[in-house]
C-alpha cells in the first residue's frame, strides 16, 4: 500500500495511474518521449509507480504543445496548473522550482487531466521521485518529492543512537523534561553537542549510557548527564513520539490555509490544503519546513512559511502536550537559547 506525504500527492498519484490504464502504456515503458535526469530524494515511489525516469509516447493525435506560443496554434483540452486545486503551478514556476523535469530547462510543461507532466510533443514524464535508500519504502510524492522540506521534516518514530561531547564548559546543550514517565528533550542549545547531535524538541531519551531513564526525574537524567565523562555519552532515543507531520500546498493566493497565535494553530480556512490534510486546531507550530519555531514569534514564522516555496511541511504537537514540556521554562530562554538553525540534508 502506498503512502502520500499530502492529499493532493495522492490525487495526483491517482490520476497518472488513471491515464496509464486508459492509454495502455506498460509501466516500464521507454519508447517515445525524452529522457528526464533522475534527481536523488529520500522518498521512493511505490512499487507500482513510474520512477522519475519513466517517459511515456504521446498517444495518437495528441496536441503537440500543451502551451502553443505560436499564433493559431491548437490549444489544449488539458487544464493549466493554476486551476489544480488552486494551485498556483504555471509553467514558469514548473520550470523554476522543477528543472529536472525540463528538457534542457527550456521544455514548456503543464500538468494534463491526470496529474502528469505534459512536454512538447505531448510526452508525459512521472513527477514521482527516483528511489533511494529510505524507511518508508511506499511512500509516493510526485509533487511534494523535489521539496526539501519533506525530507528535513520527517518524523519516523523510530529510534536511534546518538554519540555526544560535552563542550568547553562541561554541558551538552540539552535540558529534559518527566511526562508520564517519560524522558523529553525540552530545548537544545545552538551550536551545543546536542544540536550537532540532531536532538530535536520531543524527541524521547530512552537510556543515558546503557541506563534506562524511564520513570526518572528530570533532575536526575541532568545530574547523569552532568557526571557522564566529556565524551563517548551514548543515548537511545526515539524521534519525537508525540509529534507528527502535514505537508501543505499554497494556493494561488499563496496561502495553506490556517492562523496561529503565539504558535498555537487556532483556525483553518475550509477548502484549503490545511484542511484537506486534516490539520487540527489546538495544535502547537514546532518546524516550519525542518527549522524549529519554538519561541519565534508570529511574523517571523509567517516570514519563514512565506519564503518557503509552494510546499510547506510542518511539524505540530498537540497544545496540552507542548504546554507540560515547556512548564516553568521562560520565553526569552526558548527565544535566545533555542537551536533555530536550518538542518542540514
Amino acid at each position: 500500500m502506498s503512502l502520500y506525504p499530502s492529499l493532493e500527492d495522492m490525487k495526483v498519484d491517482h490520476m497518472m495511474k488513471a491515464q496509464q490504464q486508459q492509454h495502455g502504456h506498460p509501466p516500464n515503458s521507454s519508447s517515445g518521449g525524452f529522457q528526464v535526469p533522475a534527481t536523488a530524494l529520500p522518498y521512493p515511489p511505490s512499487p507500482s509507480a513510474p520512477t522519475a525516469s519513466s517517459v511515456y509516447p504521446s498517444a495518437p493525435g495528441a496536441v503537440s504543445s500543451v502551451y502553443p506560443s505560436a499564433p493559431g496554434a491548437v490549444n489544449s483540452a488539458y487544464p493549466g496548473l493554476a486551476e489544480y486545486m488552486g494551485m498556483e503551478l504555471t509553467p514558469e514556476e514548473i520550470a523554476l522550482n522543477m528543472p529536472e523535469y525540463s528538457r534542457n530547462n527550456q521544455t514548456s510543461l503543464a500538468l494534463n487531466n491526470y496529474g502528469q507532466v505534459v512536454g512538447v510533443g505531448g510526452s508525459t514524464v512521472s513527477l514521482v521521485p527516483s528511489s533511494s535508500s529510505s524507511s518508508l519504502q511506499s511512500l509516493t510524492a510526485p509533487l511534494s518529492g523535489s521539496s526539501l522540506g519533506l525530507a528535513r521534516a520527517q518524523v519516523s518514530h523510530g529510534i536511534r543512537q546518538v554519540v555526544l561531547c560535552k563542550d568547553g564548559e562541561g554541558k551538552v546543550g540539552m535540558r529534559v523534561k518527566a511526562i508520564n514517565k517519560g524522558i523529553f528533550v525540552c530545548l537544545v542549545t545552538k551550536e551545543s553537542p546536542a544540536a550537532i547531535g540532531g536532538l530535536r524538541f520531543g524527541d524521547q531519551i530512552l537510556q543515558v549510557n546503557n541506563i534506562s531513564v524511564a520513570g526518572y526525574s528530570s533532575d536526575k537524567v541532568h545530574d547523569i548527564l552532568k557526571k557522564a565523562g566529556n565524551n563517548n555519552i551514548l543515548l537511545a532515543v526515539r524521534d519525537r513520539p508525540f509529534e507528527r507531520t502535514l505537508t501543505l500546498h499554497k494556493d494561488s493566493t499563496g496561502h495553506i490555509g490556517f492562523q496561529f497565535k503565539e504558535g498555537r494553530i487556532n483556525s483553518i480556512a475550509v477548502e484549503s490544503s490545511a484542511a484537506r490534510n486534516g490539520l487540527l486546531v489546538d495544535h502547537n507550530l514546532l518546524e516550519v519546513n525542518g527549522q524549529n519555531v519554538v519561541g519565534v514569534k508570529d511574523k517571523e514564522v509567517g516570514r519563514f512559511i512565506e519564503e518557503g516555496g509552494d510546499i510547506i511541511t510542518i511539524t505540530i504537537i498537540p497544545t496540552f502536550i507542548y504546554n507540560h514540556i515547556i512548564k516553568n521554562m521562560s520565553n526569552s530562554l526558548l527565544t535566545r537559547m533555542m537551536d533555530h538553525s536550518v538542518p542540514e540534508m
